[in-house]
């Protein structure tokens, strides 16, 4: 009995044993696993910042052997108009011109000439501005209608051309002052909804195709006449197309800055405006901004990027 006794202690003792080997591995292994998950997260950030350090000191490097970048951090200093959102097209436009000069490409940039005409456009948020910049790369859309929208005196237009009210008053001014010297200056087409723009650019289409239409006449949207602030004139006897064989046109080239007025795709400009010279389109921008650009012979478009 008392050897039996021994051996049942014996053999207890031994899983005695095993069972604390067991949750003496088992809490090592915990411990091990603790350690682990509270050193990983400091150890991860140290890692992502060593990494980003070194991306960051390699983009400098990089930046500092692109003698392009180097071009464009020279002058920005120098120019107002430099934006730095737009550096990446700025670089992406200089390696597709490299003859240009850095100033052009900057202006030609700010100008959207780097986009596709119509695909890129972008909607106007202030469409009632003075000096609403309406293009083939910016649209008033189908809804808008300018705000205080006003007839023109007969006197000085076809019947039912409206113009925005300071635009109307300036024109009717103009008209007045010219009459005075035995000119008629007479509005022909001032403010056109888009449903018409629609009509009207679909008859030029249709017979022209649409890539010459499209030199003279804006898309439904992106017509400037919808914005109430262009005016195409004549002179009552010629043809509005052959206006600028007129004595009208001499004296609006000389003095329609004086009444806030310019011509709105001048000679020379097509690539900046997107449209062929037109001597019978002017556009009220106000009397400051007129004298600049005809004194600095510029585009609205020059104007916009460069102001």
């Amino acid at each position: 009995m008392k050897k039996k006794k021994i051996k049942i202690k014996k053999k207890n003792f031994t899983i005695f044993i095993i069972i604390i080997s067991l949750i003496s591995f088992i809490l090592f292994e915990l411990t091990l696993v603790t350690i682990k998950i509270i050193t990983t997260p400091r150890e991860k950030p140290i890692e992502k910042k060593e990494e980003k350090k070194k991306k960051d000191n390699k983009k400098k490097e990089e930046k500092k052997t692109d003698p392009k970048l180097d071009e464009l951090e020279n002058i920005k200093e120098k120019i107002s108009y430099f934006k730095e959102d737009n550096i990446e097209r700025y670089l992406n436009y200089r390696n597709n011109n490299p003859d240009l000069e850095i100033i052009q490409v900057i202006k030609n940039v700010n100008m959207n000439l780097d986009k596709k005409q119509y695909e890129d456009a972008t909607e106007i948020e202030d469409k009632n501005n003075q000096l609403v910049l309406v293009n083939k790369y910016n649209y008033l859309g189908d809804k808008f209608i300018p705000e205080n929208l006003e007839n023109i005196n007969t006197q000085y237009a076809l019947s039912n051309m409206k113009l925005v009210d300071y635009a109307k008053e300036a024109f009717e001014k103009m008209a007045k002052d010219a009459r005075k010297e035995n000119l008629k200056i007479i509005a022909m087409s001032t403010y056109r909804s888009y449903s018409y723009q629609v009509d009207l650019y679909n008859r030029y289409k249709k017979k022209d195709g649409q890539e010459a239409a499209d030199k003279y006449s804006g898309r439904p949207g992106f017509s400037e006449h919808q914005s109430g602030l262009a005016v195409d004139v004549y002179n009552g006897k010629e043809d509005y197309t052959n206006f600028e064989s007129t004595k009208e046109f001499t004296w609006m080239k000389d003095h329609a800055y004086e009444y806030g007025f310019i011509i709105r795709f001048p000679k020379g400009k097509e690539n900046e405006t997107g449209y062929q010279y037109e001597s019978w389109h002017y556009r009220y921008v106000g009397i400051d901004v007129a004298t600049y650009i005809k004194n600095n012979n510029i585009s609205l478009e020059e104007y916009i990027a460069t102001k």
